[in-house]
Order: C-alpha cells, then structure tokens, then sequence
C-alpha cells in the first residue's frame, strides 16, 4: 500500500535535486570550513554561497544571516539574546505560538523579563488582536520585544508582518517572528518590512533537517548563543553542516523560483478538501482563518463521537498520514495548546490537521475523503 503523505507542517519529503546537491557536497568536499587549505576553502565557498542565497531570498545584507541547527534554536536565539544583549525587559506574544516560543518565554519570565500575553480574536480565527498588541506598546515603561508568528503552525491563521513591524517601530519596540512555517511559501522582504529577528528552518520547505537560519538585523547585534569557535563570524560555535547548509541553500532556491505555482496547486488541493468536506460532512467545522490563513494546511474540527474518537488512528491505518496538531509535542496527551486557546479548556472536538505540499495530487485528497466517508459511515 503506498501511503499519502498530509503532513506537511510537520516536515515535508526531500526534493530529490536537493538529495543530489547534499550528495555531491558530501562525496567531493571532505574540508572543514575553518581550514586554510583548499578542501577548507571549497567547503566555505558552499557555505557563503548558501548564505548569500538566504540573504537574496529575504532581500537581506549577507552579514545579517546566520545558519543554525533550526528553527528552535534560531528563536531562542533571538529572544534571549535580545533579553541578555539589548537590554530588553519585557516581551509581548501570543498564546498560540510555537512551543519553542512558549518555552523559552517561561525561562525566560522566570529569570530575567516580565511576559506579558497579547489578546487573540477568536471571531477571528485566533489572529493576535492589533489593537491590544498597541495599547501594551503605549507602555513604555520597560524595554520591550514583541515575538509573533507569521503563520501559526496548527491553525495557518496569518499575521501582517508589515503591520506589526511598523507597530513595534512606532513605540520603540523590537520584532521578532518565527516564520518557519512561511519561508518558502511568502515573498518576505527585510528590506521593507520593519523586523530585527526572523527564523527558518529546511526541513519545512523540502530540504534537511537539523539546519535552519536566523536573520538578525545589523542595527542590533546580539551576542553568541553557542559558544565555541569563531565560526558564522563568531556567532554560533561548533563546525557547520556544509551538506546541511547547501541542502538547505537549493531548497530555498527551488521554492523559490517555484513559489507561485507551488502555491497555486496547494489553494486548488485546499479548496477542493474544503468543498467535498461540507458537501459530505455538515457537521464539520474549520479553525483557523480559512479564507486567508496559510494555504499549505486545513484543521478539520469534528463534533465528538464514537466514530471520531479514533480518527486519527484509523486514517493512519488506511494509509493516510495527518496530525492532530504540532508534531513537536507528540508523545504527549495534553492536547494542543492552540486549539485551547481558542476553545477553551472544555473544548472536546476531535481535531485533525491536513497540511499540503506541491507533490501531494488531487487524487491523494480524493482516497482521504473517501476513506473518511468509509470510517463515518457517510
């Protein structure tokens, strides 16, 4: 049985052009990039090449990329660097943002600056509200960071990188944004966009995992958050993962290069899911911004039934692979902390998470919808 793959946000599959270009890095250049010898070079020339292709993707200065082992540490980076190195005293974010936000918010909180929760609109699918994220701005009284997502990862509800931007600019604030979710799949321009900090990760945008990149604003430097070496000029100890690096460097190109049609096909597989699923299943629900969230991914909310309870489970017996919110916390029976921040507590909907990519083909989305007719009796 060939499975289907809809889990997209969770990880997406390796572009075979990108398994080529790691292939090629590992057989032919041994050389560790800190070496002055040729090897040495070749492998730094890889490096900066892929450093120069993430600045040209997010119109940045070359100086203002840093590779890193992800999206996590990218924003730990970021948020605790600001905290320790640029004198911040309080951070502004959102409740449904990614663990690895939330997480470090609370270490964060503990030790060494006020956290302080923006309100979300839910009549408007858990976006953060503008107009609260401004009245905490008025407050000046304490350096502040505001950190918020470009794309929620469970949701796919969208927020105005340029409005926060120019929020934070107008009080004084620093911005960061965990666009991991987006990179790739939006046009994101530093150059114009009012933003210090963004992170990425390769893994989401069809390259490798374990390597990711943070972009750092020249005008506000922060200090090292791995010690170690002298390398990524000094910012981030340890040898770099020169096939991860050039992994990641094709990946983005391609997406790049192929972001509007990628993206056209993904609206036409997110529609065509959403139209058959309120023809079959008038109890079906969506969360989220449907209409101008993320167009890589739908959360399905079921009413809780006999029939649902086990949903997850037997689509992945049938051959069909979805989540029920973010991989990252999986293993754990707590529920998702995004789809609590809009319900409620109480909330005992069965939720399921379908994420796109360009690969996955209108028949998958048809053999998901039959098999959820077939589980639901329909």
């Amino acid at each position: 049985m060939k499975r289907i793959y809809l889990d997209n946000a969770a990880t997406t599959p390796l572009d075979p052009a990108v398994i080529a270009a790691m292939l090629d890095v590992m057989q032919t250049q041994p050389g560790n990039p800190s070496s002055i010898h040729a090897e040495g070079r070749q492998a730094r020339t890889i490096i900066e090449q892929a450093r120069r292709t993430v600045a040209r993707h997010l119109k940045a200065s070359i100086g203002e990329i840093f590779f890193t082992s992800g999206g996590t540490e990218a924003n730990n980076m970021a948020l605790k660097g600001a905290v320790r190195d640029l004198g911040v005293r309080r951070i502004i974010s959102a409740p449904t943002e990614h663990h690895c936000v939330l997480h470090s918010l609370e270490r964060i909180g503990r030790e060494r600056a006020d956290v302080t929760i923006v309100h979300v609109n839910l009549d408007q699918q858990g976006s953060p509200d503008l107009g609260h994220l401004e009245e905490l701005l008025a407050d000046h009284t304490l350096p502040t960071l505001v950190s918020l997502m470009h794309a929620n990862n469970e949701i796919g509800t969208l927020v105005d990188l340029t409005a926060v931007g120019e929020l934070c600019r107008a009080h004084g604030a620093y911005f960061h944004s965990d666009t991991v979710q987006t990179i790739g799949f939006y046009p994101i321009d530093v150059s114009t966009t009012p933003i210090h900090f963004l992170s990425g990760s390769a893994h989401k945008f069809h390259g490798p995992k374990g390597v990711g990149f943070i972009y750092i604003n020249s005008d506000h430097q922060i200090q090292p958050f791995i010690d170690g070496g002298a390398q990524e000029r000094n910012m981030r100890g340890g040898t770099e993962n020169t096939y991860g690096i050039a992994g990641l460097a094709k990946a983005l190109e391609l997406a790049g290069l192929e972001q509007a049609s990628r993206a056209t096909h993904m609206r036409s597989l997110r529609t065509h899911l959403r139209n058959e699923l309120l023809a079959f299943f008038p109890e079906v629900a969506f969360s989220g911004d449907v209409d101008n969230g993320h167009y890589k991914l739908l959360n399905l909310r079921f009413p809780p039934t006999a029939k649902t309870e086990l949903l997850l489970f037997n689509l992945d017996i049938a051959g069909i692979s979805v989540s029920g919110g973010s991989a990252c916390s999986s293993g754990t029976d707590t529920g998702s902390h995004v789809i609590r921040a809009l319900y409620g507590d109480a909330d005992d909907a069965v939720n399921i998470r379908v994420s796109f990519s360009h690969l996955n083909t209108l028949a998958e989305v048809d053999q998901l919808l039959a098999v959820l007719r077939q589980v639901m009796d329909r």
